[in-house]
């Protein structure tokens, strides 16, 4: 299918939609019929994620927040399924070498090696008590959120079963990865939050953010070291909630859907997230006109935007690139305060290509094995990658360079200087477009001659990643064509040299 096509691209994330629900019955299944008593020592409720999962409609099983949670418990029951053989193993030093290297290999993103591993050995001392510790973590973290969904299902759930009494151990600290505020319940699926009253946030601190989530039969309270306070109350499928509920903020309305933003996530000085804190609505209004831009210059790419990002978090952090987290389709973290509008534009782009690329990747095997051997250099990076690190990087700077070629014609011509006042851009950013684009072109370049070596040398990648590969080259060589006018100019202007030694760069690193 064409790279951006947006028929076939809503049909995968229809099936998408649909193995991450078959999914969750699964784990649900697993979870009472192979580990029913690990189940109960980390206090889940099983049947209850299973009704909840039930009611939850169809559209919602891409949603962020949703996707999140499933493959949280999918983690969940891999690492109780790890509990469960640490306690029949017998070579356990051999088992903490290949738990080691599996976090490493398959969870590079959570950091669950820290937790299992803090001394970054694989050392099997003490490991079953780690693997209980984390286990109740996520547990907790997991159950705590499921409550949340839609409190109505909750509460109707626990009317409908004996339950004598249903406390939930819960914690209100702030969460990097969703970008929840300290003393802030998030609820629903679209980003909303809830702000205690004065009295329980004064409580809250003395607690350290920790609670007690009681679930009765007309409602939920929070019981919050010596003060108990009501959270949600209601009857039947009606409810309200007790604390100040705060939608999350809409930038804009898409065909798909509204897109919001979320929290502002304040990084330090040491490039460690620090705290979560408001956002300011100019930031808002920053993303909205960047997202205009791109639906005017470029039409196309601005379809698959709208289908695939759905909710923005700014982030304010001094030498910190965007990212996403392959987990989290359709939340992306955009640096809006370290870089400028047209950066903006591109970290736009440049993240839903990342979830582009992996809602692809959910329905193709596009190479063989994991191949994590760092032996491809990226022009990006300027060290080594694997191969799946290359694969993303040649996709998401190919839409880069085609961003970029699209809003150096949409500048141009009649009309052009206006246009770029409007989306707050200057005559300097349209010179810096041309040569973003040129320079990504050299760049994809270079990558795809190493995906053409992994594939026909090294045998690595498939039938679909051969496709894939294809259509980028393709890509590439059209924005080359599109481009080639400026190129005399780039080289003539204050970029000349940049792309000069770029280009330089890339012929020393392939004969290296």
């Amino acid at each position: 299918m064409p790279i951006l096509a947006v028929p076939p691209l809503a049909q995968l994330r229809d099936e998408f939609r649909l193995s991450m629900r078959r999914l969750w019955q699964e784990l649900c299944r697993e979870l009472r019929a192979d580990y029913a008593a690990l189940a109960s020592q980390f206090a889940l409720p099983v049947d209850f994620l299973q009704a909840l999962g039930q009611s939850l409609t169809p559209d919602v099983y891409s949603n962020w927040k949703v996707v999140g949670w499933i493959e949280t418990l999918n983690d969940l029951v891999y690492f109780i399924d790890l509990l469960q053989q640490w306690r029949k193993e017998r070579q356990r030093p051999d088992f903490a070498e290949q738990l080691f290297a599996e976090c490493e290999e398959k969870f590079f993103e959570h950091g669950y090696r820290h937790d299992l591993f803090p001394s970054g050995a694989p050392q099997s001392a003490g490991l079953e008590e780690r693997l209980v510790r984390f286990c109740e973590r996520l547990a907790q973290e997991l159950v705590q959120e499921s409550l949340f969904f839609d409190p109505a299902v909750t509460v109707k759930w626990r009317r409908s079963h004996s339950v004598p009494q249903w406390d939930v151990p819960g914690s209100l600290t702030t969460n990097f990865e969703r970008a929840e505020e300290a003393g802030t319940l998030s609820v629903g699926v679209m980003g909303d939050w809830c702000e205690p009253p004065a009295n329980v946030r004064r409580e809250l601190k003395r607690s350290a953010n920790r609670a007690v989530f009681r679930i009765e039969r007309s409602g939920i309270a929070a019981q919050l070291g010596r003060v108990e306070s009501d959270l949600w109350a209601g009857w039947g499928g009606q409810g309200q909630w007790q604390w100040k509920l705060c939608p999350a903020t809409v930038a804009l309305d898409t065909p798909h859907g509204p897109l919001t933003v979320g929290s502002t996530l304040v990084y330090g000085k040491n490039r460690q997230p620090r705290t979560v804190v408001w956002t300011d609505p100019k930031q808002v209004e920053r993303i909205a006109r960047a997202w205009r831009t791109i639906h005017d210059a470029w039409p196309e790419g601005h379809d698959v935007l709208a289908l695939l990002t759905s909710q923005i978090v700014p982030l304010k952090a001094k030498g910190v690139v965007s990212f996403s987290y392959r987990h989290r389709p359709g939340l992306s973290f955009i640096n809006c305060f370290d870089r400028d509008n047209l950066d903006l534009i591109d970290d736009l782009i440049h993240e839903n290509s990342h979830h582009h690329l992996n809602l692809l990747l959910r329905k193709h095997v596009m190479y063989r094995g994991d191949h994590n051997q760092q032996i491809f250099y990226s022009p990006w990076r300027r060290s080594l990658r694997p191969l799946r690190g290359i694969l993303h990087a040649t996709f998401t700077f190919t839409m880069g360079a085609m961003l970029f070629e699209r809003l150096s014609a949409w500048g141009a011509g009649r009309g052009g200087t206006a246009r770029w006042k409007k989306a707050g851009l200057t005559a300097r950013d349209l010179q810096r477009a041309r040569f973003r684009c040129l320079e990504e072109v050299e760049s994809v370049r270079y990558s795809l001659q190493d995906l053409h070596y992994a594939d026909h040398h090294l045998g690595w990648l498939t039938g679909s990643g051969r496709r894939l590969v294809g259509q980028l080259a393709e890509a590439i060589a059209q924005v080359e064509e599109s481009i080639a006018p400026c190129r005399k100019e780039i080289l003539r202007s204050k970029y000349g040299s940049a792309l000069r030694r770029h280009v330089e760069e890339l012929k020393k690193a392939r004969m290296t």
